[in-house]
């Protein structure tokens, strides 16, 4: 019985077959190429960027240390965002009982957020820059995780429908009504703590 090994070649076929081959040159040069993709992918789903930072650095020693069992049934870039997605998802678990366990604690004293004053005189439009980019990523972080993971592949990353499907390992039309309902829920949170735009 045959098996429909299909496999797909992308822009990384040569660089993936070079670092199967144990050739680290070839794997700098895939990180390089998709590592601000992949932070900003892991940014956005856990809304902190030391922690996207490390999530980005697991996923591509997790991604080398793997590299001989990716079999090409779909883009590098697409399996690689499918670990940042899986290890993002499994950071926010973390960090939401971390939080948890923190908020219970007597011992803790409570920390002020916000960024410490910076030497640089800042202008009102960064401040107000900053303050909606601040206000979209909180909207975005309240979304559930299903919601929150659409939203990012397909209106910040810009994947295809059918892309986000395979990722996530759920049908089009489930990728779709994610999406309908998540942006629904963005708009109501904007609405609440922007205001109408």
């Amino acid at each position: 019985m045959r098996e429909g090994k299909q496999t797909i070649r992308d822009e990384d076929h040569e660089l993936v077959f070079l670092c199967k081959k144990g050739e680290v040159d070839a794997f700098e040069v895939l990180v390089k190429k998709h590592q601000k993709r992949m932070l900003n992918i892991a940014y956005r789903m856990v809304g902190n960027y030391e922690e996207a930072c490390e999530i980005v650095q697991d996923a591509f020693i997790s991604a080398y240390r793997s590299m001989k069992s990716f079999k090409g049934k779909a883009k590098f870039s697409t399996w690689l965002s499918a670990i940042v997605i899986n290890l993002s998802k499994n950071r926010l678990k973390q960090l939401k009982a971390q939080l948890h366990r923190e908020n219970y604690s007597i011992d803790n004293p409570v920390l002020a957020k916000g960024d410490p004053a910076s030497s640089e005189p800042s202008a009102l439009e960064r401040l107000e820059k900053r303050d909606i980019q601040q206000k979209v990523q909180g909207c975005i972080d309240s979304l559930d995780d299903e919601f929150r993971e659409v939203v990012v592949l397909r209106d910040i990353q810009g994947f295809s429908y059918d892309e986000i499907g395979n990722l996530l390992k759920v049908p089009e039309g489930t990728v779709k009504s994610r999406l309908f309902r998540a942006r629904e829920v963005l708009k109501d949170c904007l609405k609440h703590v922007i205001g109408d735009l």
